[in-house]
């Protein structure tokens, strides 16, 4: 596909300033996947160590095509501390391309290093695996059933720059809710349902959503919008279980900013912080449910 083809052409190119890697990682937590396929693209670019971490952040992205540019583009990298995610992503990932392209890239990073090339058998049954256990009280895996019964119990804005506006606070909440249902329907191993949960025994997750902070602030040549979430994890009772938190930015050059964009820039920030929060809470919520 193009979209490949385009780190095999740039990879090799000049190096581009150190201090690009913070402002395409923060790139990476936007909204608009061809947003975060040119950032691994420039990650790519910058042949820089540093932009290791950033791309196998982006292993685990929502889009297929951003997945397997970043296993591309850490193949041309060849940093061997790459190589655990590589091979996870070889075998674990969803789409056949990425798992290809995350293959290609550990033997490459592999032979690099003088490394042992030796790599699992690449079979869906080892994903799926995977996803088959968590809350659930049988432990043999179940092909096609969720492992999680996730419920969104509240989403708020109780960031302090908008407590006197209820209408942008009402927003930005259903803006959180609409974009981690969105997500929550998407992931395979998760059932928001009752009857579902039941079916499978279970044990629901109750998830409140707040914005912490949500400010404008302005740094250097460019605007930054930045979203800060918590999310607090609770069971069937309402006991407290344990708490996440994260965030994204969006940055638009000074030139270019206008004041009447500002509510879908905020919509974009608060939407890359859930996104990039999403696999973390799914990996939080079966570490928990494995302890």
């Amino acid at each position: 596909m193009r979209w490949l083809v385009v780190v095999l052409l740039v990879a090799n190119a000049a190096a581009a300033r150190a201090d690009r890697v913070d402002d395409l990682t923060t790139q990476l937590s936007s909204s608009s996947e061809k947003t975060r396929l040119t950032a691994v693209v420039s990650l790519a670019r910058l042949d820089d160590k540093r932009a290791m971490k950033p791309l196998v952040t982006a292993l685990h992205d929502p889009s297929a095509p951003v997945r397997a540019l970043a296993a591309t583009a850490l193949g041309h990298l060849g940093h061997k501390a790459a190589l655990p995610s590589l091979r996870t992503a070889a075998t674990d990932d969803t789409d056949d391309t990425v798992r290809e392209k995350a293959r290609e890239a550990a033997l490459r990073v592999a032979k690099v290093n003088n490394l042992s090339a030796e790599l699992p058998p690449a079979q869906a049954e080892t994903a799926q695996a995977r996803r088959t256990t968590g809350f659930g009280r049988s432990p043999h895996a179940v092909e096609d059933r969720p492992d999680l019964f996730v419920v969104i119990k509240s989403t708020n804005d109780d960031s302090p720059g908008n407590k006197n506006d209820k209408v942008i606070r009402k927003t930005n909440a259903d803006t959180l809710k609409a974009s981690l249902v969105d997500q929550l329907k998407a992931a395979p191993q998760v059932t928001m349902t009752d009857t579902e949960a039941k079916r499978w025994g279970l044990e629901a997750r109750h998830i409140d959503v707040s914005v912490v902070k949500l400010d404008v602030d302005t740094s250097g040549s460019y605007v930054e919008i930045s979203a800060d979430l918590r999310l607090a994890i609770s069971d069937d009772t309402g006991k407290m279980i344990s708490f996440l938190s994260g965030g994204a930015k969006v940055q638009v050059p000074r030139t270019k900013y206008k004041v009447q964009n500002l509510p879908d820039l905020r919509k974009e920030a608060l939407e890359g912080a859930m996104k990039g929060m999403f696999d973390k809470l799914l990996a939080h919520l079966r570490d928990q449910s494995q302890s």
